[in-house]
């Protein structure tokens, strides 16, 4: 019996970096079958046209060609009384990212969302996929947390299938020859599958993983809504980036961020990495099933509009690096000094007193994911500014209370209550079930920093966990962020208020000479430490496009402080005891 929807995928030229879809529909609607391609993919909130990748799209019925209309950017109607409908399409893979598509020689990877067509009035019912190897490459394998139908073998090309749309395209596919490992967390199978050049301690790598992976199930409770996880990596020269899905991840990592054997400390490589993999992750809960109310369903034909984005991407920025903490994955010092580079980034940008974290979370569509030159002086992040708002919440509320309540307590309530139930989150629920969790009136907390663009005053709140937060001196500085020139110094962001921005300077300029003297992105630094030492101003000839200026500017100690975070030396008892219960350590 033909299955009422069913999709057969090939990676029929990777050379030519082209999969061949193919999707057959049992019953089409009789008035003419629309199908179309998701605009974005969850996750990841930037209308990205999936369909400008289609560079064929064909149907026919019985061995006779069926005519499709294109209504729009992305979808299609077939002709009326038609059946069955077979549609067939060549889709360029050409981008290598945890959100669409990628095929060559050596592997094949893919998001539903990029792949697979919607198929209108259809998607409740079972969606069935036969995945097809290509030729001439016999030792490929397939990883996937896509559920495998009966008689294909694990790692195997052959027929999976979803109970519906929406979980066909929240299983990302890699197929190649790639290292594939197991173990279990949790009572949970998981896997994790390396494609790229790599030379990886797996013994190291998934003891971590593990450990990382027990602490969340334990941490929101057991049994896990989860019958198996995969970690699908691709380990690359540089590269860096995660995107969530229900029982997987999709993860890109630098190849020398992995551990490799004989590695005796954790690098900062890997100490990074396993932040990603804690990230994406508690996204597993935190996202995927606590979600905002606008996100159930999705609507991937268009924006999905929450100002809740602070909660789901910010307070996993908060617990990534947290739970390495717990774990003694990170050590204390090491964990305050990430801490302090993310203060030290926020508060860098002058955005942040301009655009709340709710704005932030709202704008994404347009301002995050879209970041130009003047990002900094603009807006501020959801995810690190979040993070903040998470922290600041979590010591206050540990303080006021004595420990008797955390932030710990309430994602455990939002999993009760929002995950285990699939009731989304409506705007402004979360603050009420924070203060109703904590027992606090957080009223004026939530209007100045989450609705509010003001500065979180950190220092108040980690003081009462017995932690100093201190602005180290700045050094010599213009007040922007530079990139090497085949010719000079490009400036390639000028903050608000610095001397480059006094002095005229604009994002895209080119540094050529400093005082008569050639400049490069090396020894700019130096030319600024001396002119600010000697208290010269500095004569610039600059390329602004192709057209020579000069500009005077007088070098200044940087006014966009990086920041220290340490433990006081002096604590009372009940403080230690609050800050070991936070990091739960001894």
């Amino acid at each position: 019996m033909m299955p009422p929807v069913h999709y057969t995928i090939k990676p029929a030229h990777p050379g030519a970096h082209l999969f061949q879809v193919t999707l057959t529909i049992a019953q089409p609607a009789p008035e003419g079958q629309v199908v179309s391609l998701p605009a974005w993919i969850p996750g990841s909130y930037m209308i990205r046209e999936f369909a400008k990748n289609i560079v064929t799209i064909r149907a026919k019925s019985r061995g006779h060609t069926v005519q499709l209309d294109k209504l729009d950017k992305h979808t299609w109607r077939a002709s009326p009384g038609i059946s069955p409908l077979e549609i067939s399409c060549e889709i360029y893979a050409w981008d290598l990212s945890v959100r669409t598509a990628h095929l060559d020689q050596t592997h094949g990877f893919f998001n539903g969302t990029s792949v697979f067509l919607r198929v209108h009035g259809q998607e409740d019912v079972a969606h069935h996929v036969t995945l097809l190897p290509p030729d001439d490459h016999a030792d490929w394998q397939v990883a996937t947390a896509l559920p495998r139908s009966e008689g294909t073998k694990a790692l195997g090309f052959g027929e999976y299938q979803a109970r519906n749309h929406e979980e066909l395209i929240d299983h990302p596919v890699e197929m190649g020859t790639f290292t594939h490992v197991r173990f279990t967390a949790g009572g949970v199978p998981h896997e994790i599958a390396i494609t790229g050049k790599h030379n990886t301690d797996l013994k190291r790598l998934v003891a971590d993983v593990k450990r990382i992976c027990e602490y969340q199930l334990d941490f929101f409770g057991r049994p896990a809504d989860l019958e198996r996880y995969v970690f699908l990596v691709m380990a690359v020269g540089d590269g860096y980036g995660g995107l969530e899905h229900r029982a997987s991840t999709a993860l890109i990592c630098g190849r020398d961020d992995l551990p490799y054997v004989g590695m005796k400390e954790a690098s900062e490589g890997y100490r990074t990495f396993l932040g990603l993999v804690s990230h994406e992750y508690f996204h597993t809960w935190n996202v995927k099933r606590i979600k905002p109310a606008a996100f159930t369903p999705y609507d991937l034909a268009q924006e999905n509009y929450t100002r809740q984005l602070w909660l789901f991407e910010g307070f996993t920025s908060y617990y990534d690096d947290l739970v390495l903490a717990r774990l003694g994955l990170l050590t204390q010092e090491q964990y305050f000094t990430a801490l302090a580079k993310t203060i030290s980034a926020v508060r860098r940008g002058a955005g942040q007193l301009k655009q709340s974290v709710a704005e932030s979370s709202f704008d994404a569509w347009t301002k995050y994911y879209r970041q130009d030159e003047n990002a900094p002086n603009a807006i501020t992040s959801y995810y690190a500014k979040g993070s903040l708002v998470a922290l600041a919440l979590d010591l206050h509320i540990r303080a006021a209370t004595q420990g008797a309540r955390s932030l710990d307590d309430v994602m455990r309530t939002l999993w009760r209550e929002h995950g285990q139930t699939g009731i989304g989150l409506d705007e402004g629920a979360a603050e009420e079930i924070i203060s109703l969790v904590s027992g606090l009136d957080l009223t004026r907390f939530f209007a100045r920093y989450v609705h509010g663009a003001e500065d979180i005053p950190l220092e108040k709140f980690l003081a009462a966990l017995g932690l100093s937060l201190k602005a180290k001196p700045g050094k010599p500085s213009l007040g922007v962020k530079t990139a090497a020139a085949p010719d000079g110094v490009k400036l390639t962001q000028v903050w608000d208020g610095g001397a480059a921005q006094k002095a005229g300077l604009s994002a895209g300029d080119v540094i050529v000479a400093a005082n008569g003297l050639r400049v490069s992105n090396t020894s700019f630094d130096e030319v600024l430490k001396r002119a600010h030492a000697a208290k010269r101003r500095l004569h610039l000839h600059v390329f602004r496009r192709d057209e020579l200026m000069e500009f005077d500017v007088q070098p200044a100690e940087d006014a966009f402080s990086s920041w220290v975070l340490e433990a006081m030396p002096r604590r009372s008892a009940s403080i230690k005891r609050l800050q070991r219960e936070w990091l739960k350590s001894e």
